[in-house]
């Protein structure tokens, strides 16, 4: 973490101090009051809520300062104050200082999934000859990925970033507070179309990555989206792509799987070969490590080099986890969202595995617009021809997702439907039997990992 005093704070983002001494230094900083830790500097946001009402609560938990704009009532006149305009405009101009004194180079990733995957997976093949810094979790938005600046420290060599957006100018704004070095698009799906008009405005909000790039920078693309590489086609700039098509820079050739072990495939570049043992059941995590992978091409890193990491990655939570239960039931734990693209990859791949019964819990997908009917029914059509034999609806959108499976050929025995998460977890582990592999997912809204908690319990109660 960074560490500065209250006075340095208050010069970098243009405000005064109010109270507190000059000398007070901070080493965390954070804008929640219940993940308040001893010693931060808050942040009061007026954002969904009012974080001025919440600075009362930050000091209770430990905060020794706050930044604001406009009056509170603190615990007294030891604790910190620093009164600005504007607190988000404020937080991102401290990243910013943060990171102009901390010359790290910045990985930026966006794209409409797998950005969160191909971070993790970036960041541990790079630590193989770099210190780096990753935004935690999904920290990819305009207070997120400054809070992620603000724990870069001297010894950091690469910052590698999750740039989010819901709405055009999103990535354009992250990129003004840390331009990357390396311009990472992973793909271009149909996500928060409720938002845009069509994939081509979607494109373009993901094009900003590239127009607020630093100078000298390299971008990486997918090499098996045209949408991607036309949006590219004006950058000037190196660039490496990567994907399972021969033109890729990076590419992953003869995939093979080892059941419950994962997958193996040859990792090829131009002027290189490696054999890759890839411990993921669900192969659309191939594009991700591939991503990865050009991201360390672009950093001078050799597939040589980062082939070893490759066998230790693991998936982050709720994101394809694969869990053992009681009575060999397995449990593929995708519960942390939900879109059609990933959803047809997680019934085809998952659908290829042996198991007594093959169960998808299947939850809606949100923020699809005005053909998000349309996208459940493709899902139902997919639960049947991938071989699934057990369909659990959860939601009112998901209820088209068991229609139309009905009418691809799932027998109309085999599909319960039920109108929220928590109904479903009540039924779930009189659904599942001994021997089940059973995947659950659906978008962040619907709250699957009340039911995934309910099926860790199975055996248990």
């Amino acid at each position: 973490m960074a560490e500065l005093r209250l006075e340095d704070i208050a010069r970098r983002t243009g405000g005064r101090i109010l109270q507190g001494s000059p000398d007070l230094t901070f080493g965390a900083y954070g804008i929640d009051s219940r993940l308040t830790v001893p010693g931060e500097l808050f942040f009061a946001i007026m954002d969904r809520r009012d974080g001025h009402d919440f600075v009362s609560a930050a000091a209770g938990r430990g905060a020794a300062g706050a930044v604001v704009s406009r009056a509170v009532s603190v615990p007294g006149p030891q604790f910190g104050l620093v009164e600005v305009e504007d607190t988000v405009a404020a937080l991102q101009a401290l990243a910013r200082s943060v990171l102009e004194e901390n010359p790290a180079r910045i990985v930026g990733i966006t794209g409409s999934i797998g950005k969160t995957t191909t971070k993790e997976f970036a960041a541990e093949l790079l630590s193989g000859r770099f210190r780096v810094l990753k935004s935690q979790g999904n920290f990819n938005n305009r207070l997120g990925l400054a809070l992620s600046l603000l724990r870069l420290e001297r010894q950091h060599e690469v910052a590698v970033l999750e740039m989010g957006m819901s709405a055009p100018g999103e990535i354009r704004a992250l990129t003004a507070i840390a331009p990357p070095d390396v311009a990472v698009i992973t793909n271009i799906h149909p996500v928060h179309l409720q938002f845009f008009k069509g994939m081509e405005e979607i494109a373009l909000a993901k094009k900003e990555i590239l127009d607020g790039a630093g100078k000298g920078a390299t971008a990486v693309l997918n090499g098996d989206s045209p949408l991607v590489l036309k949006i590219a086609a004006d950058w000037k700039g190196p660039r490496v792509t990567f994907g399972l098509g021969p033109e890729c820079d990076v590419r992953a050739e003869a995939i093979r799987r080892r059941g419950y072990e994962g997958l193996e495939f040859i990792l090829s570049s131009a002027d290189e070969k490696a054999e890759a043992d890839f411990p993921f059941v669900n192969e659309s995590f191939v594009p991700d490590l591939l991503a990865a992978a050009a991201v360390c091409r672009a950093l001078g890193l050799t597939l040589a080099e980062i082939r070893p990491k490759i066998a230790s990655l693991k998936p982050s939570s709720m994101r394809g986890v694969l869990v053992g239960l009681g009575g060999g039931v397995r449990l593929c734990d995708d519960s942390y969202n939900s879109n059609p693209r990933a959803l047809e990859a997680a019934l085809k791949s998952l659908g290829s595995l042996s198991a007594s019964r093959k169960v998808a819990v299947l939850a809606d997908m949100l923020e699809l617009g005005e053909d998000e009917r349309e996208f459940h029914r493709q899902a139902g059509a997919a639960v049947a021809r991938w071989g699934w034999d057990v369909l659990v609806a959860v939601g009112p959108l998901a209820a088209h997702i068991a229609e139309e499976a009905a009418t691809s050929g799932l027998p109309r025995k085999s599909i319960l439907t039920f109108p929220d998460a928590a109904t479903a977890a009540g039924h779930i582990n009189d659904i599942v039997r001994d021997g089940d592999l059973v995947l659950v997912k659906g978008s962040r809204g619907m709250r699957m990992e009340v039911l995934v908690e309910k099926l860790k319990k199975r055996g248990k109660e």
